[in-house]
């Protein structure tokens, strides 16, 4: 089993692209498509990569975006169809496109014991006097995010997490979004159920943030974008770093999923 996280890592926004770049030989392949126009993009040899290993192996994507978001990726309608697909940072799974009700409703119910709710904690960031420039998100009632105008401090974010953790929340900075996502949803708890189902071991998998870190810690092998908010993080180690940017790491964690997975053969 293979599992990656999406934005940022295998696929790339026009903002990205324009933040990070893109190397001059490289072909784009539009993959995702919202209001009619095209919004993301992967390298056409990344496609054809994806393509081969989800042939051959259990592919699972592993994103923070909403199931209606990741739905939104036209390339796995027909040219890679998928077993699972993880979303919403894990609170829900997709089998065969279809969403597992009894795992999502597991989650809720963790949620609810284990976090002070969304609004409980908004009043709280109010009350201690933490302000956003931007626009706040909600997504699928389960978390938020803001897209934000100007980036906290580094003393600021770590006021924040802080202070999140303490009412069983955590925070990620994502680009211009910043999460606030409560303990209960992790992607790596959906992936090991996954594993569990399957009875199968995770060979490899990629991510840029730190809440691709649930995951990966389970990974044999772990890829990091050197561009991500992993790769600027101290104290998580045993991961391997692309030379790459921008689409050029995300071409380069395919190429490398595939070596594994021939030698897996």
């Amino acid at each position: 089993m293979f599992a990656s996280d999406l934005d940022r890592t295998l696929i790339y926004s026009k903002r990205a692209i324009e933040e990070l770049g893109v190397l001059e030989e490289s072909l784009l392949k539009p993959i995702e498509k919202k209001d009619g126009t095209w919004v993301a993009y992967m390298t056409e040899t990344s496609f054809f990569a994806l393509k081969e290993l989800a042939q051959d192996s259990l592919f699972v994507p592993v994103t923070t975006r909403t199931t209606e978001q990741f739905n939104r990726f036209v390339i796995f309608e027909k040219d890679i169809p998928l077993t699972y697909a993880i979303t919403s940072n894990g609170a829900n799974i997709l089998y065969k496109g279809k969403p597992m009700e009894d795992w999502s409703a597991s989650i809720f119910k963790r949620m609810n014991e284990e976090s002070v709710t969304q609004a409980e904690l908004l009043s709280i960031l109010q009350r201690e006097g933490h302000q956003f420039d931007g626009q706040m998100k909600q997504a699928e009632k389960l978390f938020f995010y803001f897209i934000l105008n100007s980036l906290p401090s580094l003393s600021e974010k770590r006021a924040l997490n802080e202070l999140a953790a303490n009412y069983g929340w955590r925070i990620s900075l994502q680009g211009r979004k910043l999460y606030f996502i409560p303990h209960a949803i992790s992607k790596g708890t959906a992936l090991e159920f996954i594993c569990k189902q399957e009875g199968m071991e995770l060979i490899a998998g990629a991510g840029d943030s730190i809440l691709d870190w649930d995951f990966l810690q389970n990974c044999r092998y772990r890829f990091v974008p050197n561009h991500g908010e992993l790769a600027r993080l101290s104290g998580i180690g045993n991961h391997i770093l692309t030379k790459s940017y921008g689409v050029g790491a995300g071409e380069e964690i395919l190429q490398q999923f595939l070596k594994l997975q021939h030698l897996k053969v």
